[in-house]
């Protein structure tokens, strides 16, 4: 379907999903959320799509909420909120559950729910010219958008607590340092190194993927004995597949494996 906020254009197994407010630093507002949580679903849905990279057009990967938008009627602003982080909690969750890859191509500043939402993805690329920052609570808010769950995981509890507190901006080389962004380039090397990536994520075992992604998140809240027991299942359903198949005949043959996401 056609969208306005958001761009969805998918070609090679890859879907690039990018935020479209550039005149507003692609500041998140109800029709923006709405569509990305649509265009997520799609992608999910869709067994053409193998890998997905997010990013921002323009200068900002987002400023997060439209502060703005939220400034026209504070009478209704506790409505408005419930309202978007219906939408923004959906994407999240989408990018968190679907099988596929998410690659987060952190293309200039990432602010509040922007920052929440790059680092709910799977693996973060950002420019060095990039900056992070959670935002909330200089807009005497409280966080959202998973941050509060994705970050402790990403850099542990205590710079999580700092950057919440302190509003501290985070440079693109103290993202890399502290383990919010995985890779560092120069603006110029952003889309080459995100696309390589993305080619090998939607040439590789899309199932597999998922179910990484599946335990990773399991194991937050299981016991040892918990956890193991979901990963004996979940490699025995890996090894039904075709591309388990592929891989194990791949490695026995010593050849280079043709994964199809099946």
């Amino acid at each position: 379907m056609p969208y306005e906020n958001v761009l969805l254009n998918i070609s090679g197994g890859v879907a690039h999903l990018t935020l479209n407010r550039p005149d507003a630093a692609n500041a998140m507002n109800l029709d923006l959320l709405r569509e990305l949580a649509e265009a997520l679903l799609e992608c999910d849905e869709s067994s053409g799509v193998r890998c997905v990279i997010l990013t921002g057009n323009g200068r900002f990967f987002s400023a997060g909420g439209d502060l703005a938008a939220f400034a026209d009627d504070l009478d209704r602003l506790p409505f408005l909120l419930k309202q978007l982080t219906l939408h923004l909690h959906a994407a999240v969750s989408r990018i968190a559950r679907m099988r596929q890859p998410v690659i987060a191509a952190v293309n200039g500043p990432a602010a509040g729910a922007g920052m929440a939402l790059a680092a709910a993805c799977d693996h973060v690329i950002a420019v060095d010219t990039a900056s992070f920052t959670i935002a909330y609570t200089a807009a005497g808010l409280s966080p959202d958008g998973s941050s509060t769950w994705a970050l402790p995981r990403r850099i542990g509890p205590g710079r999580t607590r700092e950057l919440m507190l302190t509003n501290r901006r985070l440079s693109a080389a103290e993202a890399l340092d502290w383990g919010l962004a995985n890779e560092v380039v120069a603006p110029a090397d952003l889309t080459p190194r995100v696309t390589a990536l993305a080619a090998q994520f939607a040439a590789g075992p899309t199932a597999a993927y998922g179910r990484v992604k599946e335990l990773l998140a399991a194991s937050a809240t299981n016991n040892i004995e918990t956890q193991m027991e979901l990963e004996a299942r979940a490699i025995a359903d890996s090894a039904r597949t075709a591309d388990a198949r592929e891989g194990i005949g791949a490695f026995l043959n010593k050849r280079k494996p043709v994964f199809r996401g099946q």
